[in-house]
């Protein structure tokens, strides 16, 4: 059913409810103040008769007959239409005429206000007046109180009559306003069903209606779309960076699969081989398994930066990480001799397991290729606050350093020298998790013109205001 409808079928039963509610409520109204004015004439006749009364009561008591006659009379005439009784102190009933109930009907005491008693089907509006002097007594005003029926009659039709017009008419009057406010619904629904999937939230071009909950609908969608199409890129990205990973790993692992391959053949071509040439053998497998292990697990760190959520960050404090990877570093390459220096209180915005990946591998880097001749690689590391708003962090080391023509290349993937024992992955990952922090790493020079420095910027962690966004396109594992 449509809203239109739905809304027309409320409106044309509830308007009538109401006209019946609103007109009960009248009804009683109407009905009070009647009652109202007949007590006012009541009221009005009451004072007229009573002095009368008063006389007939004390003519009665002295037994003057004709003074009792003559007073009725003038009693009858002061309460013109309405009924009257009149009984003395003793209950005695002195003067019963005009329409009343019976007289076994209870009448309310004097000085208690109009009422209404019931004799049968009819209903009577009493009002009773004390009567005092010589000889006093009760005087009773009474009417019918259906006098007031047929104005109330009259009164309850027309509102009927309103309720059985008012119900059509309201119907069709909903109707019509109800097919003009979901207009500007329907022009929406019309558009979110013609929306091209290729297209993304761009193709909704909703235009302000002036309708507060159709602009909210119409925003609700648009923003829909646009994480829609947030999330359909995260998920594109991910399959490109899934058959990246695939294609990379095929061709990376192909020379020292084959390798192996060629080792094994041997040992089961010739399975009396020399120790020596086996335990040569031996070695290079060990030696081709360890690098595809690195390289796997480069490979799947690599991605695993391409993928991560804003929701994986978090203040950090950076010289604790420091400290943590150099004694890290310390235990995985003991002969390397590390010189830490980290400033307190220097706090980034950042991903905790991607700045381990960093540390990790600048700190390794240098403790792989940082050697001298004849002595063991000193390496500084270097930790501190910089003017420009940026955590500023320096790995040394003295080893032949990089050529300035190469100092931009040596972060792409898969780039190593000859005799790196490494997987070319180290350096790029170092500029992937840079890059996701919103920051830089360089290579140039050592301080003193030998060996190399490598140097990280990191932007500081400002409360009052984020400090991160996650960049658009993360492609490293397919560049």
């Amino acid at each position: 059913m449509k809203l239109s409808t739905r809304i027309a079928l409320s409106v044309t039963v509830l308007v009538p409810l109401l006209v019946l509610a609103a007109g009960l409520l009248l009804l009683g109204l109407v009905h009070r103040d009647l009652l109202r004015q007949q007590d006012e004439v009541l009221r009005a006749r009451a004072a007229a008769v009573l002095p009368n009364a008063r006389t007939l009561l004390a003519a009665s008591a002295g037994n003057r007959p004709k003074a009792e006659q003559n007073q009725q009379r003038k009693v009858l005439d002061g309460a013109l239409d309405s009924g009257v009784r009149l009984a003395a102190a003793d209950g005695a009933v002195r003067l019963a005429v005009g329409p009343q109930p019976v007289e076994s009907v209870v009448l309310p005491a004097a000085g208690s206000g109009p009422a209404t008693v019931r004799d049968g089907g009819r209903a009577w509006r009493v009002l009773a007046v004390p009567v005092d002097g010589t000889a006093p007594g009760t005087l009773w005003l009474v009417q019918p109180s259906t006098a007031v029926d047929p104005q109330v009659k009259a009164v309850r039709r027309r509102v009927l009559l309103v309720a059985v017009l008012a119900a059509p008419a309201a119907g069709l009057l909903a109707f019509g306003l109800a097919g003009r406010a979901t207009a500007s619904l329907r022009t929406l629904s019309g558009r979110a069903a013609a929306l091209d999937p290729r297209t993304g939230a761009g193709s909704l071009d909703h235009r302000r209606s002036g309708v507060t909950e159709v602009d909210e609908l119409a925003a609700a969608f648009s923003l829909l779309l646009a994480r829609y199409d947030e999330q359909a890129g995260r998920t594109a990205q991910a399959l490109e960076t899934a058959r990246s990973f695939s294609s990379a790993a095929a061709h990376e692992l192909r020379t020292p699969l084959t390798a192996m391959r060629t080792n094994l053949d041997v040992l089961a071509a010739h399975p009396d081989l020399p120790p020596a040439d086996r335990a040569e053998i031996v070695g290079e497998l060990a030696e081709d398994h360890g690098r595809l292990e690195d390289l796997l697990n480069a490979l799947r760190t690599l991605a695993g930066g391409d993928l991560v959520e804003l929701s994986a960050f978090a203040p950090l404090d950076l010289g604790e990480l420091v400290e943590a990877a150099a004694a890290e570093a310390g235990r995985r390459h003991p002969q390397a001799r590390l010189e830490v220096e980290a400033a307190p209180g220097v706090r980034v915005f950042g991903w905790e397991a991607g700045l381990r990946i960093l540390l990790a591998n600048l700190i390794g880097n240098a403790a792989v290729h940082g050697r001298t001749d004849g002595g063991p690689a000193r390496i500084p590391v270097r930790l501190r606050a910089g003017r420009s708003g940026s955590a500023v962090l320096t790995v040394d080391d003295r080893g032949p350093g990089v050529p300035p023509q190469e100092r931009t290349a040596v972060f792409a993937r898969f780039h190593r020298r000859q005799d790196s024992p490494g997987s070319g992955l180290g350096l790029t990952l170092v500029a992937q998790q840079a890059a996701l922090h919103r920051g830089t790493v360089a290579v140039a020079e050592g301080p003193d013109g030998t060996g190399c420095r490598f140097e990280v910027r990191l932007p500081l962690l400002r409360p009052e205001e984020p400090t991160l966004v996650l960049p658009a396109r993360r492609d490293w594992i397919t560049r």
